[in-house]
């Protein structure tokens, strides 16, 4: 890999671990104020829509200038927004504006991966990306739960910030030095070179522009596939973070704290996986392991037989290897054929859009049935045969497409050797 490379990993390791550690002091801070409980799982929300209304800007605002100036611009949003809490911002309002930097951000930190490595290393690029920001969400949750926690409060305020009188202050402070870490590893990101057509700024323009990109990505054969992978794994993804911590209190009759680990567990698996496809698993090979997407909901379901934590740690590994070890090659070949379609910021723009409306959606749903107090056994059986048949359906359709283009293949030779 290039040194650029490393960098890029670098900035995006401490960004997203500042992000996941930003949102626990977030929800302290919404205690602190004695916010309504709903107010909670707003926090999500308005990070995650900032993905889907800024979709059709980003990509452009990507592609206009080098990614990496992109990144250190878009990081610095995430700094504005972290210092709009030390001004009394209403938590809901500021983490959004941190949202709106990480939308902007993902763009270019995804679209500099296809400028800097070469095709046949992208599912190397892929999975070392994929397992280091699965290790900065968790290391970013312990961060904030460590943070927020009085020990280390009364620690901050003593030894490290005794000129402050404020616990949530002195955690914010922290927040921010990671963030400014991320920015000066933006600054050692190098240009590329890669340079593309001169972008509208018409809002118009732009959504016509990103229309155009979402449908000619969701017609190519190859793009739809992988779209529609990487759209259902990370709404599966998200909904089982929370499904997970719903079956732990129901069956392991876990406290929050102690079921929240799991979900750390649940991303250990996901880093095994992925650097296991980065390892094992080329571009041309992406379309053979579909079928690890059926088998995951099928051990999905098996969570509904287990009520040991000893079985439980395993269990949730295995699943989230099997989740990691088939979305890495799925999300390089969607990069792959994204880039040579359209350019790099805007196919992953259209991709954010889709992964987050699915993950927007599949909350909903899973809401909805909690509402209707269905039993957490009966969320987990539609759940995994939600996966497993969305999953059969998407390796028939590309069945399918394999035959037409098999076929157009063959005709064209025909028309080749009957040609006068």
């Amino acid at each position: 890999m290039k040194r650029g490379f490393y960098a890029v990993m670098a900035a995006e390791f401490f960004s997203s671990l500042a992000d996941n550690a930003l949102l626990l002091v977030a929800i302290a801070l919404l205690a602190e104020i004695s916010a309504p409980g709903w107010m909670t799982p707003m926090l999500r929300q308005v990070f995650i829509i900032s993905y889907i209304v800024l979709a059709a800007f980003v990509g452009a605002f990507a592609d206009s200038f080098p990614k990496g100036k992109v990144m250190f611009m878009t990081n610095s949003v995430k700094i504005f927004g972290c210092s709009l809490f030390f001004f009394g911002v209403h938590p809901l309002l500021a983490y959004s504006l941190v949202g709106f930097g990480a939308a902007a951000y993902s763009p270019a930190k995804y679209g500099i991966i296809t400028e800097m490595i070469p095709p046949e290393k992208l599912v190397t690029a892929n999975g070392w990306i994929e397992g280091l920001t699965v290790t900065s969400i968790i290391l970013g949750t312990v961060t904030g739960g460590a943070l927020v926690n009085a020990t280390v409060s009364a620690f901050l305020l003593e030894r490290v910030f005794p000129f402050l009188n404020s616990p949530s202050i002195a955690a914010l402070l922290v927040v921010a030095f990671i963030y400014v870490l991320a920015a000066l590893f933006n600054l050692r990101i190098p240009d590329t070179g890669a340079r593309y057509e001169k972008q509208p700024k018409n809002p118009l323009t732009l959504f016509s522009s990103f229309y155009r990109s979402f449908t000619i990505l969701w017609k190519d054969k190859l793009g739809q596939i992988s779209l529609a992978v990487t759209t259902l794994c990370w709404g599966a993804g998200a909904t089982l973070q929370f499904i997970v911590l719903k079956w732990a209190e129901t069956s392991l009759h876990l406290t929050l704290d102690k079921a929240a680990l799991l979900q750390g567990v649940f991303a250990i698996g996901i880093t095994f996986g992925a650097v296991g496809a980065a390892r094992f698993v080329s571009l041309r090979k992406a379309l053979s392991i579909m079928f690890l997407g059926v088998v995951m909901g099928l051990v999905v379901m098996i969570m509904t037989l287990v009520s040991s934590i000893w079985i439980a740690y395993p269990l949730l590994i295995l699943i989230g290897a099997l989740a990691g070890f088939f979305i890495v090659p799925m999300n390089a070949l969607l990069q792959h054929r994204g880039h040579v379609l359209l350019s790099a910021g805007h196919s992953i723009a259209v991709q954010n859009f889709n992964e987050n409306i699915s993950i927007l959606t599949m909350l909903s749903v899973y809401g909805l049935m909690i509402m209707l107090d269905l039993d957490i056994h009966t969320i987990i059986i539609i759940f995994g045969l939600f996966v497993m048949s969305t999953m059969l359906m998407v390796m028939r359709w590309q069945t399918v497409n394999q035959k037409k283009y098999n076929s157009l293949s063959l005709l064209q030779r025909q028309d080749v050797h009957h040609s006068p």
